[in-house]
Formats: C-alpha cells, structure tokens, sequence
C-alpha cells in the first residue's frame, strides 16, 4: 500500500522520505490519477479540517475511493466534538495524572505527531490520545483544577502550528510511522485482495482462542485470499487500514475491544464481533428480556432489584442462580444455598449494577455450546461440570480454575431441538459468530446465555470439523466483503 502525504501547499513538508509521494490537497481531489490511485494510504496533513475546506473534503474523498485516510472524517468530526475532552479524561483519568503529576505550571499544552511526544515522560500518554483520536497533528491542552489535572480542549493542529523546534522530530515521528514494523512482518502477497486484522491480547489468561487456533485462522484466512496482521490494542489508530476485523481477545462494553469493534464498523470494515452483538451478549439482563420477548425457553427468570428482593426469592426458590450482568467464563454467577445467602448476596451485586438476573437453578451433567455463524449452527460440544461442582469452571479464591471434560460432537448428530432453540437465539442477538450455552432435560431444552466472543480453540471446538472449521468463517468475512462491494457498485 502507497503512502501519500497531502499538504495545502508543497513547501509545508519539506522532508524527503523515501517511499512517500507529497501532493497538495488540490491535486489530491482534482487529478484523476488520484482518483484512479488504488491501495493508498492519505496522510492528511491540510491546515484546515474545517467543514468543507479543502481539509475536510481530503480525508471524506479518500474514503469515497477506497484509500486509508489518517485522520479518517470520523476522527475529524469527533475531534469537533464538545465531550471529546471528558471522554478522554474518564478513559485515561489515571494515564493523565501519572503523566503530569511533576508539572509545576497550572495548565500544560502536550503536541502529539504521529502519536508521540518529544517529551519522554509522556510518550504513553501521548500514544494513549492518539489511540483515541488518531490524527497525525494533535494537541491536547490540560488545565490543573483542585488536585488533579483534566483536559480541556482537543483538537488538530496546523503543521505551520507546530514550534520550529519540533520539526526534526515531527518528521522522524512521521517516518517512524509510516514504515512502522509490524509484530508478524510479511511480505505482501500478489494475490492477497482484503487486509485482515485479527485483534489478540498476549497477556491474556483465558483468551478466547489459543495460539495453535490463531495460526489455523491466519492460514485459512491467506487461503482465502487476506494478508493477516495480528494487533493489538495499541494499535487502535490503525484499525481504519484494514478490511475487516476479527476480534479474538475477551470483549466486553467498558473495554478497549468494544471501542474497536465501533470504530470499525464505523469505518465500514466487516467486523466479528460487532458492537451491537457485544452490546446485545455482554448484558445478561438485555439477553433474558431478549429470550422472553422472542419466546425462547430459558430457566424461570427475574430481573432484581433493589425493590424486589424478597419477591425474587419466593418467586425463585432455593438453591437459585444470580448473575451479574456482564458476568463470563463462570465469574460473576453464583448460587445462593438459602434466603440469607440471597439477601447477602444480591446486596453485593446490586452495589455494581442496579439490575441483576436471578434464575432457577435447573442441574445437568453438561452444557450443550451451539456455535452459530450467520443464522447457522457450526459447531456443537458437550461441556461437563467441573468434578464435584455445578459449572463448568470451578474457581478457588485465588482465581486458579478446574475444568470439566468436553465433547465435540458433529452437528448433524446433535438433538434437532437443541439446534432450533441455539440458532434461534442467535438470530435474536444478530447475525455473526455466538457460541449458544444451553441445558437439555429430555425433550425440553433451554437457553442459558448467548456468548458474542465464543471460544474456538485448536483441539476442542475444532476436533470435528477441524481447518472446515477456520475456514468457514473466513468464508463468512469473504462474504460479507464481497456483498459489499456488490452494494457499492449499485
């Protein structure tokens, strides 16, 4: 991919970097040669982001001709924002006072180029703003109020705005960036049609897919046609670079993975999981409202408050089932023996959230899982309860965790009404990939929860279906891709 810096006037970037061809805005939105110009990466660097300046309309063109803009118009409008400031100061509160906790000064003035600070000390913090805001001239101006520090204004800046001083160093960040070393370095492959980022989290414990099922997908995906990058989330300023996302690290709403999935269905990439998926899955108190509007079976169900304590306990009986809203992998569910432990217990809860889900408790000696992709079921497994336990995962209270056996097991095999019931409840969610926990009595079956960011993982998930398995859902982001481009042509 070519990399073109666009300026208003060709002595505004007098650096020479090998590999970068420097055109003036005018050109860039006149010449038809740029129009033409395929796989190209716009480093828009106009003095004016203004609505409709010449600016404003670079970085709206490129995305009209497929190009990878930074910054996208996203991030110009977000910027134009009035809560930008507050939002970076709730998602960076801590980053913020660490970074400026020895300024003297009551207010300090930070310029970010190409997500660095020529000051040292806050090269995170600056990473951090341009991870939020990914613009290649940023500055963040913070005022000193009571006992902490907090960001006032934020917005771009004008290259004839950045000090003389800065120059060398605004241009060794800009070559830094631009040949940026990837993790996994490749070479590009000819034949490769789509970029695919596949978002990974190393230091994870319990990521949803282990190292051997990252490899399978990459190696799928390349058959498919993709050039893989494996990211991570440092490299949310890069997202827009990509065809399609495939988020392979635990999601959740409050969390960097979200903020991803968003901005890149944003930007129009094709992305596994969605942030409506994730929005939908991530809440246990939306999934059972869900499952009883679209009359899906699912244990007795209540949604507690503060209000009906004592209600939901008659209502539920014991031992019953209560589940923080955002609780996954068995955190955040906990059976409560008797009335005192239920009293006890939902008054922690509703301490973190004012709605919790109190469910019947219903045993069995496994769990069915349903993988659904695109209204379809994939894969099928038996999870069973951890020895002497009754989930699949028993945790101590140093967080160290027992497992239960698994058994994959083909769909085909699989009782046809635990398949009716899982891609039901999957096409309430959405269209993408869930994994569907359910429980059969004999011919009853019910929806435990539906997952947004199921696990596949090499030996478990795949022992039926095997590299079908990783290559079916590339399959689905191909697609997707392609209907796209299909609409596009309309």
């Amino acid at each position: 991919m070519s990399g073109i810096v666009v300026v208003d006037q060709r002595s505004d970037w007098p650096a020479n970097i090998p590999g970068i061809e420097v055109v003036t805005a005018w050109d860039y939105l006149t010449d038809e040669s740029m129009t033409r110009a395929k796989r190209s990466r716009i480093y828009n660097l106009c003095r004016s982001f203004s609505y409709q300046t010449t600016g404003y309309y670079v970085s709206l063109l490129a995305s009209a001709r497929g190009h990878k803009p930074l910054p996208e118009i996203t991030t110009i409008q977000d910027l134009k924002l009035a809560e930008s400031p507050s939002v970076l100061n709730d998602e960076i509160e801590e980053l913020i006072q660490n970074s400026l906790s020895r300024i003297g000064s009551a207010e300090y003035i930070l310029n970010v180029y190409f997500g660095r600070s020529i000051a040292k000390r806050h090269e995170r913090l600056a990473r951090a703003l341009f991870n939020l805001f990914p613009a290649p001239l940023v500055q963040a101006k913070f005022i000193h109020r009571g006992d902490e520090w907090r960001v006032e204004t934020l917005g771009p800046i004008a290259l004839g705005e950045v000090p003389a001083a800065h120059h060398e160093f605004l241009y060794e960040a800009a070559r830094d960036y631009f040949f940026m070393k990837r993790r996994h370095p490749r070479t590009k492959r000819d034949s490769a049609r789509y970029d695919l980022a596949i978002l990974v989290n190393d230091d994870e414990k319990e990521p949803p897919s282990n190292a051997r099922a990252l490899k399978a997908f990459e190696k799928a995906a390349e058959e498919q046609g993709f050039d893989v990058e494996f990211i991570d989330k440092s490299d949310y300023g890069h997202v827009a670079e990509f065809d399609a996302l495939f988020i392979r690290e635990t999601t959740a709403v409050n969390h960097h993975t979200y903020r991803f999935a968003r901005r890149a269905a944003r930007e129009g990439l094709v992305v596994v999981d969605d942030p409506v998926s994730i929005l939908r899955a991530a809440n246990k108190v939306f999934l059972a409202q869900l499952m009883e509007r679209h009359r899906i079976p699912q244990p007795k169900t209540v949604v507690i408050h503060r209000g009906n304590i004592a209600a939901a306990a008659r209502e539920l009986g014991f031992p019953c089932v209560l589940k923080q809203p955002d609780s996954q992998f068995s955190k955040g569910v906990i059976k409560a023996e008797s009335e005192a432990d239920f009293k006890r217990q939902t008054r922690d809860m509703l301490e973190r959230s004012d709605l919790i889900i109190g469910q019947s408790f219903e045993p069995t000696e496994y769990d069915w899982r349903v993988g659904v992709l695109d209204g379809q079921p994939l894969y099928a497994c038996r999870y069973y309860m951890a020895e002497g336990h009754w989930q699949v995962v028993k945790r101590n209270d140093k967080g160290a965790k027992q497992e239960g056996n698994h058994e994959t097991v083909d769909v085909k095999d699989v009782p046809g009404q635990v398949l009716k019931i899982a891609v039901d409840a999957a096409r309430a969610v959405g269209n993408g990939l869930y994994g569907v926990d359910l429980k059969q009595f004999g011919k009853v079956v019910k929806v435990i929860e539906v997952n947004d960011n199921p696990n596949i993982d090499f030996g478990v998930e795949d022992l039926v279906l095997k590299e079908l398995l990783y290559r079916r859902i590339m399959e689905y982001f191909v697609k997707r891709l392609e209907s796209r481009a299909r609409d596009a042509v309309r």
